[in-house]
């Protein structure tokens, strides 16, 4: 029950945050990826934000803790590989996001607002991640992996 409530609370901080900033609007969205048009700096300062507090977390908290506070160990990734995968994925997710402006994070925080649109690209985005799973079962990741 307490993990239940850890993730709840965890979720609303992580929602809350994505309205304030504007990431949860797609219009914003664009605007600060469209560089030579009328580009809006202000999602960097969020970026900033995250990536300061990641560090904080990972050099100066990580390294004093044996375990985390509400698990049985970290869960953290063992790959610093850059492969085809990875490189086609970060790909194909910016073009998704570049064209429809809707990140995965925020789209999932926008499903409140019931709009038509949010839904629709939550729906397909779903689809995406099956038919991403079912392509990587069929080729051996010996093709992929090297």
């Amino acid at each position: 029950m307490r993990n239940i409530i850890i993730s709840f609370i965890s979720g609303t901080l992580f929602a809350v945050g994505l309205a304030i900033s504007g990431m949860t609007k797609p219009s914003k969205v664009i605007q600060f990826l469209d560089f030579l048009g009328d580009w809006d700096p202000s999602l960097a300062f969020v970026m900033i934000g995250a990536i300061f507090i990641t560090f904080i977390g990972f050099q100066l908290i990580l390294p004093r803790m044996n375990k985390p506070l509400f698990a049985r160990k970290f869960i953290l990734p063992t790959s610093l590989k850059i492969d085809s995968p990875m490189i086609i994925g970060s790909a194909l997710f910016g073009i998704g996001w570049g064209l429809s402006g809707f990140c995965p994070g925020p789209s999932i925080a926008s499903l409140v607002t019931g709009y038509k649109e949010v839904l629709v690209f939550v729906a397909f985005m779903l689809v995406g991640l099956l038919l991403g799973g079912f392509i990587q079962r069929l080729i051996p990741e010996s093709v992929y992996r090297n």
